[in-house]
């Protein structure tokens, strides 16, 4: 059996009286090859585009659209917890011995857990964003405002360093037979309650948010689609982005969050009753998952730029600065003001259909 301690679920850990005890995790083949090579490349294009991208929006000349705030944020989310990916690297060529000291055990674990619930919550707050942009433009006009955002991503933030005390405190550094392991203290079935509780509303919570938000949104952008008759392009691409922003988010962070949802409650099954398979499962789900999740950070810059075309715009003024300035367009030629647009007034005109039938039934 492989001795490196399992690493993957940097928040939750079982106790002594656990099916850790009892069950034997077989190794998955190969990922002791394929992770490193993998999270080399994650971590070299993920810090360029993630570089670029934020230095587009920062420094990019002119007026800047309130929802580049969030996306500077993600961005810098992902780029801090890229920054951890060499430790991890390290991690596995060396079969699981923990090189790096105690201080960054703790403190890679702990960035991790920061940038997963960073990024859902910078998500969900885009989903609002763009659906009072889109739906309601008249309430958007009210409260998108650039100190109320960067009021609220500093909120974010905090919170998210709230959120990841637990894996801060539960990580440490263990001696085994003269090696170092980064691994996670005893936790009591009160600590497990605790983070089934933190998973549930942090993650699958805002989870249903932006999902709800944008399938809205969707619904709304095909009633315009088949009321306008139209073969609109640029509503049909915008409806393609959502989509592929919100697959993008699930196919990477989904598999992960159920496979540690399985962990947490295979934890609470009696002792003296084992039942292995759901803990075998967890164990080797979370290992064979987290790659696509940690791959998340390093996909965000490329599906904004092959998908809005601001920011297409932007990154191609800032690396070819010598482009003319009309390339890069202006402020309002955006996706949200667009469809906003549009959409203003086809709501309008079906609320305007709706009091005049109102009045002609009274």
């Amino acid at each position: 059996m492989d001795e490196r301690i399992f690493s993957y679920n940097y928040s939750y850990d079982y106790s002594t009286e656990s099916p850790e005890e009892y069950c034997q995790v077989p190794p998955v083949p190969y990922m002791d090859i394929f992770l490193p090579i993998l999270y080399i490349t994650v971590f070299l294009v993920g810090i360029i585009g993630n570089s670029i991208l934020i230095g587009a929006l920062v420094f990019k000349y002119g007026v800047h659209r309130l929802i580049d705030i969030f996306i500077i944020n993600l961005a810098a989310s992902d780029f801090v917890f890229l920054l951890t990916l060499p430790l991890w690297v390290d991690y596995e060529i060396w079969l699981g011995v923990w090189r790096s000291g105690s201080f960054l055990c703790k403190g890679s674990s702990y960035i991790i857990s920061v940038n997963m619930y960073c990024s859902i919550f910078l998500l969900t707050c885009m989903s609002v964003d763009r659906y009072l942009a889109i739906m309601h433009p008249s309430v958007a006009r009210k409260v998108r405002r650039r100190t109320y955002i960067t009021i609220l991503c500093t909120c974010i933030w905090l919170l998210s360093l709230l959120l990841g005390l637990p894996t801060l405190l539960s990580r440490e550094l263990e001696e085994h037979n003269g090696k170092s392991y980064c691994t996670a203290v005893e936790e009591t079935p009160t600590k497990r309650i605790v983070s089934l509780i933190t998973l549930i509303l942090a993650f699958f919570f805002p989870l249903l948010s932006i999902l709800t938000f944008y399938c809205s949104i969707t619904k709304k952008l095909c009633m315009h689609y088949q009321k306008s008759g139209k073969h609109d392009k640029k509503m049909r691409k915008s409806i393609k982005i959502v989509f592929i922003v919100v697959a993008a988010f699930v196919f990477t962070w989904i598999p992960f969050n159920i496979f540690r949802l399985l962990a947490i409650i295979s934890g609470f099954q009696n002792p003296k009753q084992p039942f292995c398979l759901p803990y075998i499962l967890a164990q080797v789900g979370m290992q064979v998952s987290s790659p696509f999740a940690f791959a998340n950070s390093c996909a965000n810059p490329f599906i904004y730029y092959f998908f809005d075309g601001y920011i297409r715009r932007t990154i191609s003024r800032c690396l070819c600065p010598w482009v003319k300035s009309h390339v890069v367009g202006s402020s309002s030629d955006t996706l949200d003001s667009r469809i906003s647009h549009s959409l203003s007034t086809f709501i309008h005109g079906e609320d305007a259909i709706r009091q005049r039938r109102h009045s002609i039934s009274l």
